[in-house]
């Protein structure tokens, strides 16, 4: 089949491309730290929030129930958060841990740099339109 326009390109297989040059990005950067980016995220949101039902900790990360479960699960391991059983006994609760705590302050210049080299090559205005847009297309 032959056909003389040209290929559109696929926007989302763009975004995709680029949200795990990002992701990786961070993660380099991260690593004398000890932690992914999506570790230090949630770390940082439970050091925000205070203690939190893990469903709302999942809502406020955007990510499913099972998958923040599944995140939590190495941050339990190490000491970074603590998982008890809310009000409800099927309620857990989460919370970030002095050595929680201690983690995300080591690792925040870290985090800092990989931010101000991303920003540096790409306008976070921009970004910040671009995702404003495509949520409210949703």
């Amino acid at each position: 089949m032959s056909t003389d326009s040209p290929i559109e390109p696929c926007t989302c297989v763009a975004l995709r491309r680029a949200t795990r040059a990002l992701t990786a990005s961070y993660d380099a950067a991260l690593r004398p730290a000890g932690l992914r980016v999506t570790q230090f995220s949630i770390l940082r949101r439970l050091e925000r929030l205070g203690p939190t039902p893990l469903t709302r900790l999942a809502v406020e990360a955007v990510l499913e129930r099972t998958t923040m479960a599944r995140n939590l699960d190495p941050l339990e391991r190490r000491g970074l958060v603590k998982i008890e059983s809310g009000q409800d006994a099927r309620e857990r609760v989460v919370s970030l841990t002095d050595i929680g705590r201690k983690a995300v302050a080591a690792a925040m210049p870290y985090w800092q740099g990989a931010q101000a080299r991303i920003n540096a090559q790409v306008d976070p205005k921009a970004v910040a339109a671009m995702a404003d847009a495509l949520i409210a297309a949703s």
